[in-house]
């Protein structure tokens, strides 16, 4: 095999020579301060090992001393391991702390995620798979994109085939090993959606590889079947990774479990006779919250059935919280069926007891959150920069945003626009992408009239009618364009400045510094001048994210002096997707710790969901919106293992707080334009009462309707209505709703309330306002009503308003 090329800083594995042992920490003192089953699992020799972490239990701390601890003993050379993570922000957590161990021997080593070490993996060996080496990588934007042209072109109709189902369906088909040829096999085409994916799947996977393309499900997919389809590579990488490490196994979909086991090689050490790695895994499947997005729980759960000879040790002493509310956590994942026994206990003591609170309203339940900070800001040494509120739904974070707003309360909010997701960003990306690999198709027509150079939609189609005509990339057809059907002289004039222009600036890049690159992008191709002559006054702050990005081009090439723009793209791929939260459009994990810890530098209020916090601590926590319906989510009512899912999730949200915990809900909330009545989350019964201290336990609670969560499962002994437990259960609405409610839900055939612009109105949830403007007519008729929280647009049908006198 040719010698290690691979992205990075270090020398080459085949020439590294062992480093003295007195360079290594002293290996007892590597096991001072642990525990006895932290010690265990840092010692481990033989076999594979499953490292269950309890939230808290230090697993980090844990996988970066039995890195140290393989090197001190001599058991292994850093060039030797592997480490795999999810996030970035993980990988570099584990790298500064495996640097603070051993020095700049971790340097030599593979500490990544799986989509970092699977780039550079591909790049080495771009060629055994048709690749040129310097592909790119398609983030989700870019693949949507592609996907909708392969959709317009076999005249799918976007209502009923939508483009970004189909992309999440080809998704889940690379994320479980089935590529286009297999699905078009099994695909029952009397089924359209199925049919529709199979074509586009077909279409979108020939278009990646004309434009030396992947996209991110591609890079764990490719490396699998390249493996496996050339025993020689997979023996070459074998030989190499001797010891692998995984974190967050519990989080892992079949792509990636498939990569471990190919890396890690059979145990009967396959034709090369190569002993398997050894391999070690940590997790836990109580905090496995990510199944929508394709992870697969059962790796963890049956991973002593995939590797028999694996030991298991169980991390359950926590270093985070109080015992009241790990005995909290504890009572409500213990109701999850076929789940490891795991109890986490602390040394630290019992705490304050959890304090729960039910409001009247959603607005209600945000002022109590405003009055106990300003309390706890009084009476104890907490401030606002250590309390954090979760919610179920972004959706939730508006009335507790104009609470906070109203009482003076900072607050930040763990979202909105990723940086490089924002539109001036990705225009430069895609222009330096086209210039570092011109058969990108996808990134040159996003460029091709931004700015405005009178290439329109016609030209456009033009030169890709030609592309497709001749098989060509079409970047190769746009310097043929005066060959294209159709084209009119101006445009052909156009395209021609277009493509003369981009190779100039090609020049320019593969001679510069990317930071000279990028410069040279903005200036020549007008971008910045139409920004900055805009008279959109949201373009000023344009122009300052494109000064941002040039900085972080900068910053790059100090931190690599030697490296291309080729490497910084592939760096902003990787970070820029790899790290995306669901649920959460403000990004990526990293950059939630970055908003957190920024927030606890201004001492405001942090705000996000629940998916969002995973990773995450805080001194305070309210956990909110704990109604059935909501959270546990009203997808969950008939899905044993959404309900699960569920639970994990209300599992994770209780053990982010480590001194105060709170848990609150709303007996009616206004969702989808009208007030619903919520019963009390299962997980609030979860919880044994001697650990909660009611501050208001409110005045109802009702078994879900049928027809509202679709069924009334829980209306039996596990937690139904008509059982008082602590008071909380009275079984009738409180006088406020019930006049305007049945069933717990505003009637939709009500006749709809006659309002004039003028009228003075009173909402349930909004109070008194006063009719601004009326749209539409009969059931479509829109009020816009301005509030003391705001204006709200609302469809009359359906909105809980009356008229005032």
């Amino acid at each position: 095999m040719p010698e290690f090329a691979g992205a990075g800083t270090g020398p080459a594995w085949e020439h590294q020579e062992a480093v003295a042992p007195r360079q290594w920490p002293d290996p007892d003192e590597l096991l001072q301060g642990m525990n006895p089953q932290q010690e265990a699992a840092v010692i481990h020799t033989g076999g594979p090992l499953l490292i269950v972490a309890g939230a808290g239990s230090g697993k980090t701390r844990v996988l970066s001393h039995r890195i140290a601890y393989l090197l001190a003993t001599g058991q292994a050379h850093p060039g030797q391991i592997l480490a795999i993570t999810f996030t970035n922000k993980a990988a570099a957590e584990m790298r500064e702390r495996i640097e603070a161990l051993i020095g700049d021997a971790a340097k030599s080593m593979w500490i990544s995620t799986f989509h970092s070490s699977c780039v550079r993996i591909l790049r080495r060996e771009a060629k055994v798979i048709g690749l040129n080496s310097n592909f790119s990588i398609y983030d989700s934007a870019d693949s949507l994109r592609l996907i909708t042209l392969v959709t317009k072109g076999l005249d799918l109709d976007p209502k009923k085939f939508a483009p970004k189902a189909i992309m999440h369906k080809i998704s889940a088909l690379k994320n479980d090993l089935i590529d286009e040829e297999e699905n078009a096999l099994s695909t029952n085409f009397n089924e359209p959606f199925a049919a529709a994916v199979a074509e586009v799947y077909k279409g979108y996977a020939s278009r990646l590889r004309q434009a030396n393309a992947m996209d991110f499900d591609d890079l764990i997919a490719q490396t699998v079947y390249m493996f496996r389809a050339f025993p020689g590579v997979a023996e070459y990488y074998r030989r190499r990774f001797r010891h692998v490490l995984v974190d967050e196994y519990q989080d892992t979909n079949h792509a990636q479990y498939a990569l471990v086991r190919e890396i890690v090689g059979p145990d009967d050490g396959g034709p090369a006779g190569i002993a398997p790695a050894q391999l070690t895994v940590v997790g836990d499947s109580d905090q496995s919250i990510y199944a929508f997005r394709g992870a697969d729980i059962r790796n963890i759960v049956e991973f002593e059935q995939d590797y028999p000879n694996a030991d298991t040790i169980k991390l359950e002493q926590n270093y985070r919280s109080t015992q009241n509310i790990l005995s909290a956590a504890n009572a409500v994942i213990s109701r999850n069926p076929n789940r490891r026994e795991k109890r986490l206990w602390t040394a630290e003591g019992d705490g304050e007891k959890i304090i729960g609170y039910v409001a009247e309203s959603e607005h209600e339940e945000a002022r109590f959150i405003a009055k106990e900070i300003d309390r706890l800001q009084d009476e104890t040494d907490l401030r606002p920069g250590d309390v954090a509120i979760f919610y179920r739904t972004n959706a939730q974070s508006r009335a507790i945003e104009d609470i906070l707003v109203r009482v003076g309360l900072p607050y930040r909010v763990v979202g909105g626009t990723r940086f490089y997701e924002r539109k001036e960003i990705k225009d430069a990306l895609a222009y330096l992408r086209a210039l570092v690999n011109p058969d990108d198709d996808v990134n040159l027509r996003r460029i091709l009239n931004e700015p405005k150079r009178g290439i329109g939609d016609r030209a456009e189609g033009a030169v890709a009618a030609l592309a497709e005509r001749e098989r060509v990339s079409f970047s190769v057809a746009m310097a043929r364009a005066e060959e294209a059907p159709g084209i009119a002289s101006r445009s052909l004039n156009a395209v021609n400045a277009f493509a003369k222009m981009m190779g100039d600036l090609s020049e320019v890049a593969s001679t510069s510094t990317p930071a000279t690159a990028l410069e040279a992008v903005l200036e020549q191709t007008g971008y910045l001048e139409a920004l900055r002559t805009s008279t959109d006054p949201q373009d000023e702050s344009r122009v300052e994210n494109l000064a941002e990005l040039v900085a972080v081009v900068r910053e790059f090439s100090t931190d690599n002096p030697e490296g291309t723009l080729g490497e910084f793209l592939e760096q902003v791929s990787l970070v820029a997707d790899a790290d995306q939260i669901p649920d959460a459009p403000g990004g990526s994990e990293a950059e939630a710790a970055a908003a957190v810890a920024e927030a606890k530098r201004l001492g405001v209020v942090t705000l996000m969901t629940l998916h969002t916090a995973k990773g995450l601590e805080f001194p305070v926590v309210f956990l909110t919106g704990l109604e059935h319906g909501l959270f546990p989510h009203s997808r969950s009512a008939t899905d044993p293992k959404e309900l699960a899912e569920e639970r994990r999730l209300a599992y994770v949200g209780l053990t982010r707080a480590r001194k105060r915990l709170y848990i609150t809900r709303s007996e009616v909330r206004s969702m989808w334009g009208q007030s619903q009545y919520n019963p009390a989350s299962q997980f609030i019964e979860e919880i044994p009462e001697d650990l909660i201290q009611w501050k208001r336990e409110g005045t109802a609670r009702m078994a879900p309707v049928a027809g509202n969560f679709g069924t009334s499962r829980y209306s039996g002994s596990s937690w139904g209505a008509g059982t008082s437990v602590g008071g909380r259960d009275s079984g009738v609405l409180p006088p406020s709703i019930s006049a305007r409610t049945a069933a717990g839900r505003v009637q939709p055939q009500k006749e709809v309330v006659s309002v004039s612009v003028g009228d003075k109105v009173n909402h349930t949830a909004f109070g008194n306002g006063v009719v601004l403007e009326i749209s539409g007519a009969g059931d479509k008729m829109v009020a816009k009503v301005r509030f003391e929280i705001g204006e709200k647009r609302l469809l009359l049908r359906y909105a809980p308003l009356v008229k005032e006198d």
